[in-house]
């Protein structure tokens, strides 16, 4: 028996059972499906490039869709403690005050910017750099400025002003608009994830219990209540286990497992639970709708010398790297990979950024994005911000270890389409700059053969990919698809809580690993009780949004 049982160790999944062990009265169980957190290439933040395609995720594909040419696109999700914070790219964005005050006036009250979420955003953060109205100093995540940027990220930087754009270097401050080298979420050259922020620490509380290699099958619902978890250790069918949760059992297994566990339990549209043989316990129809996420499009350029991270692929550059590493803490292993980017505007008519670019100096980085023949290349992704199309998880069969049915529904509408098409548009203009040109021996990837406005559609149709962004299919509100109210309690369940990326309404304008960190942080204060303060009466009064109950570095 615990007093919390919160499924899914992700980053929202750590953050909550950190927060939530903080009352030493309270026990707390947290089952994740993955392992433990000790592959080394988590940690060096580099390893990045292996993490998108491995034993570390579900191993996910899309259903095969008109839109995008009937492909099948690997759709990554981590399946190891810290979730997405432990094989992400790190960049810390957070959004546009303008996408919260959209949910609370969609009717997810206390969830607008300033007073609902800015607190617990400026709370979570622990910036090495900034600490201002926008940003907090000596919370559990380590946000950090790059050790050391590429000379090539440099240059990406001048040809975006070259093309027009202010430089930014907060894209989390007053102003998203721009072009800059991004944040990381790193503490000290190593990758701060959720598991590393928040659960390192936390772990020694005898009254926190961190289980792994844990399959959860159901959440047991009784008299409408939701009474505690069914689950498989090591995923053995043949053991079953079931913990009880006296007071609350939290999903926060992604904007995929959630809707999914859900599903599993009886939850969801009668018709989609009858037809693979899950008996309806609570008929609830928005459980795996909504879903959204970025559609990210890269552009490939060959250098004419090894400028790029592609140089230490040989094992002696490899060595060297790993020695300037350990001896030093500098150098390429503190990269991200995605080092710089950009907000910028897909025309005059928009009032906020609806583009958002990442440069990497590398090519063949990630799953499906061509290398160049020479070995050394960099490259240039963008995707539309704010998509209208809305797509889907559905249950493929009521065996808990079968993948579900994700359909993205990408570009689906035709006005997503268009944008992503300025996007590759935008991409090349800032790749033609002097401050780039001078490296550049040619465009690789799509190359000359994309020129006309049904080619580049083409393009996008045959090569867009995840941006690693799922979100919205447990989405919170009060309206007939909703699935959580704004206090995360699920609709028409005692004892229940959705508190992940899966509840945003919509999706945020940038990358979402913060925005769900901060989901968690509010969660825990819902859970129990608690309000943080205005952040409006707050300005300019550092350190008063520290956490009431501090949790160490």
């Amino acid at each position: 028996m615990y007093d919390y049982v919160i499924v899914g160790g992700g980053a929202a999944g750590c953050a909550l059972a950190a927060r939530l062990s903080e009352e030493a009265g309270m026990r707390v169980l947290l089952l994740e499906a993955g392992p433990a957190d000790t592959d080394p290439y988590i940690h060096m933040p580099v390893g990045f490039f292996k993490m998108t395609d491995g034993p570390l995720t579900w191993g996910y594909r899309t259903v095969a869709a008109a839109a995008t040419q009937k492909r099948r696109i690997p759709f990554a999700q981590g399946r190891v403690l810290g979730g997405g914070s432990s094989i992400n790219a790190m960049v810390y964005t957070r959004g546009q005050p303008a996408d919260y005050d959209g949910w609370e006036r969609d009717g997810c009250t206390g969830w607008g910017f300033h007073d609902g979420v800015l607190p617990y955003l400026r709370r979570m953060e622990d910036n090495e750099r900034l600490c201002d109205p926008y940003h907090g100093v000596g919370g559990p995540l380590g946000v950090s400025d790059l050790i050391s940027v590429n000379e090539l990220t440099k240059a990406f930087v001048r040809a975006g002003q070259e093309a027009g754009m202010p430089h930014n270097s907060d894209f989390n401050g007053a102003q998203q608009e721009g072009v800059g080298v991004y944040q990381v979420t790193q503490r000290n050259g190593r990758r701060c994830s959720a598991a590393a922020g928040y659960l390192r620490q936390a772990r020694s509380r005898p009254n926190l219990t961190v289980r792994t290699d844990c399959l959860a099958l159901r959440v047991v619902i009784e008299n409408g209540r939701a009474a505690g978890v069914e689950f498989a250790p090591r995923g053995e069918r043949a053991s079953v286990t079931m913990v009880r949760a006296r007071r609350e059992v939290i999903v926060t297994a992604g904007a995929i497992g959630s809707p999914k566990l859900l599903m599993l339990s009886g939850i969801g549209r009668a018709q989609d639970l009858e037809r693979v043989g899950v008996q309806p316990v609570h008929v609830l129809d928005g459980v795996g709708q909504n879903l959204q996420d970025h559609f990210d499009i890269d552009i490939v350029y060959e250098l004419n010398g090894p400028y790029s991270l592609d140089k230490y692929a040989k094992k002696h550059m490899m060595l060297l790297a790993g020695l300037e590493y350990k001896l030093f803490n500098k150098g390429p292993v503190t990269s991200n990979i995605a080092e710089a980017g950009a907000f910028w505007y897909s025309d005059g008519s928009v009032p906020t950024p609806d583009l958002q670019f990442h440069f990497l100096p590398g090519a063949g980085v990630e799953s499906g994005v061509p290398p160049v023949p020479s070995g050394s290349g960099c490259t240039l992704n963008s995707y539309f911000l704010r998509p209208r199309s809305r797509g889907s998880v559905t249950l493929h069969s009521a065996d808990p270890a079968d993948a579900p049915r994700i359909d993205p529904a990408y570009i689906r509408d035709p006005h997503d389409l268009k944008i992503a098409v300025e996007g590759i548009r935008q991409s090349r203009e800032i790749m033609r700059q002097s401050a780039l040109r001078k490296y550049l021996t040619r465009e690789h990837f799509p190359g000359d053969k994309v020129a006309s406005q049904a080619e580049y559609e083409a393009y996008a149709q045959a090569y867009g990919r995840t941006g690693y962004h799922p979100v919205g299919t447990c989405k919170m509100g009060i309206d007939e698809l909703s699935v959580v109210d704004p206090q995360l309690r699920v609709h028409g369940i005692e004892g229940l809580r959705v508190a992940d990326s899966s509840v945003m309404p919509r999706i945020v304008s940038s990358n979402t690993n913060a925005a769900t960190l901060m989901i968690a942080e509010k969660a825990a204060d819902l859970i129990r009780g608690l309000v943080a303060q205005p952040a409006r009466e707050q300005a300019g009064t550092l350190g008063s949004m520290r956490p009431r109950k501090a949790m160490a570095a």
